[in-house]
């Protein structure tokens, strides 16, 4: 049998509606087992796909299934001043957690179009960072200075009430987030 689907939606209903049989829920891909015949198949394990021989009674579809227990991006919060992000340094103290702060402008275009990819990153580091973001146009210079912020955007990495490490994205925004990435990694 071979089912050619735009997406995997179609081919999931496909299958579903073909089958009503049992749905094994694996890392974020969906299996269905029908019986009947054999079939070379293929698992998603340790975030690679390994090749197997299924057995002759049984035949698996995967199809690609985005992991709905997880949020896609998370909505980072803004710092109004000097004082908010004294309330926000103690809680990440306590809780021994670092946080990202994305100093940006709204009239800066770059700034604009990497927000919404730290967002996914967000997503992607949900349980163990927050992030955070200062409008520098928005927020007393003070508070600007205490960033020392000379280039927009600019991604801090904070732990311990003190500044890290920096990214200063200039460049290509999935440049930028791959830093980020591996900025957070060295510190969680």
């Amino acid at each position: 049998m071979s089912v050619l689907a735009a997406n995997s939606q179609i081919l999931f209903r496909e299958i579903y509606q073909r089958y009503q049989q049992q749905q094994l829920w694996n890392n974020g891909s969906c299996l269905f087992s029908p019986k009947n015949s054999g079939y070379f198949g293929s698992d998603w394990k340790d975030r690679k796909w390994k090749n197997k021989i299924v057995g002759s009674r049984e035949w698996r579809v995967q199809a690609l299934w985005p992991d709905l227990s997880r949020p896609s991006a998370i909505e980072m919060e803004p710092i109004n001043d000097s004082d908010h992000l004294d309330q926000i340094l103690a809680r990440a103290r306590q809780l021994s957690q670092p946080i990202i702060i994305d100093w940006m402008a709204a009239w800066c275009r770059k700034c604009i179009y990497l927000k919404p990819k730290l967002e996914k990153l967000a997503a992607e580091f949900d349980t163990k960072i927050k992030f955070y973001y200062v409008d520098v146009n928005k927020v007393p210079q003070a508070l600007v200075k205490r960033g020392n912020i000379s280039k927009m955007p600019t991604i801090q990495l904070w732990k311990d009430g003190e500044m890290k490490e920096e990214v200063i994205g200039g460049h290509k925004a999935w440049l930028v987030t791959e830093e980020v990435r591996q900025m957070i990694k060295k510190f969680v």
